[in-house]
């Protein structure tokens, strides 16, 4: 029984920390299907998490936070689209470039909010649903912003795959000339779904602060978030399902490190709390390499194999990195 009650916190744990990384990978897949690269998803998050905190702080609105620490990403996201569409700016430089100057930017702006205890979001349990024993605990007793993480898994693949709107989305992507020949604006849309992507990051940031680690401090425990919601992107194929399937995979393995440093205690807890970026590289190494033309073919006829390797596959969308430039 003991082993069944463990099991169940580990797992609520797990699907309670990863919102911030579903959040930021759903929202960076929907910019690169459009064939935007954003880079500045790291310092963009920390900065979200930031405003979120200290405008939840001063006006005692944890609304005003959520909203405030979407709009901080959507304005990163949409500068980022703006000197790369409109300025033909590289979108790799600029997105790095943001990167560092908005993280530095959250810890001077956010410098007086450091260690304050500030408002935070509560739990808020389904009724019906979060009495279902194992399950209920596990999906539906979180807050807010845990079960929009889940739904949006949901949502997302299904505009992109099942909607009218999504295949707009996916051609500005794949070939933005032939979009363009159908009526389509390429350069709209990149944008349009840039800084949708970058509301999600936002969003991803502000959670962190608001729910996932409340409060506000450096280091404020989401750096390196960013980027390793950009590798679960290509983790995930460019898939928002698979990429959240990454997410869930990288808190698990830092739960996990939690057990570990009570089991373990003679190793140091750095070693633990480093691991799951080494693993996930491991994860990414293991995907390039299923998806090798040799291994494809080794695979054929073998069921189960070519299944699984068929979860691995991906492809990045061919207009990636290559903003629509008119005639």
């Amino acid at each position: 029984m003991m082993f069944e009650i463990n099991l169940t916190i580990l797992f609520a744990s797990v699907v309670a920390g990863a919102a911030t990384i579903v959040l930021a990978a759903v929202g960076e897949t929907i910019t690169e299907k459009a064939g935007l690269i954003n880079l500045s998803l790291d310092g963009s998050i920390l900065l979200s998490a930031m405003a979120a905190f200290a405008v939840a702080f001063e006006t005692n609105s944890l609304t005003m936070g959520f909203v405030c620490g979407a709009i901080n990403g959507a304005l990163v996201a949409a500068t980022v689209a703006v000197f790369s569409i409109y300025l033909r700016q590289n979108q790799v430089a600029v997105g790095f470039v943001l990167t560092l100057m908005t993280r530095d930017l959250a810890y001077f702006i956010g410098n007086p909010y450091s260690r304050l205890q500030g408002p935070q979001v509560s739990p808020l349990p389904i009724p019906l649903l979060g009495e279902i024993p194992f399950l209920g605990d596990i999906f539906f007793n979180h807050n807010l912003p845990v079960y929009l993480s889940l739904f949006l898994i949901a949502l997302c693949w299904w505009y992109i795959y099942h909607t009218p709107h999504g295949l707009k989305l996916r051609s500005v992507g794949e070939h933005p000339r032939a979009s363009y020949a159908r009526g389509i604006n390429p350069q709209k849309l990149q944008l349009l779904y840039a800084v949708c992507g970058g509301l999600l990051v936002g969003l991803a940031g502000a959670t962190f602060s608001l729910a996932t680690k409340p409060g506000w401090g450096r280091p404020q425990g989401a750096e390196g978030t960013g980027w390793i919601a950009l590798a679960l992107v290509i983790f995930g194929g460019w898939h928002p399902v698979k990429a959240a399937a990454g997410a869930y995979l990288f808190s698990l393995l830092q739960v996990l490190g939690i057990y570990f440093q009570e089991w373990l205690p003679s190793v140091p807890s750095q070693v633990f709390q480093v691991a799951p970026f080494p693993l996930m590289i491991f994860t990414l190494v293991v995907m390039s390499f299923a998806q090798k033309e040799s291994v494809l073919l080794w695979a054929e006829g073998k069921g189960r194999i070519k299944s699984l390797l068929a979860f691995f596959s991906g492809m990045a969308p061919s207009a990636l990195g290559k903003p629509y430039r008119p005639d």
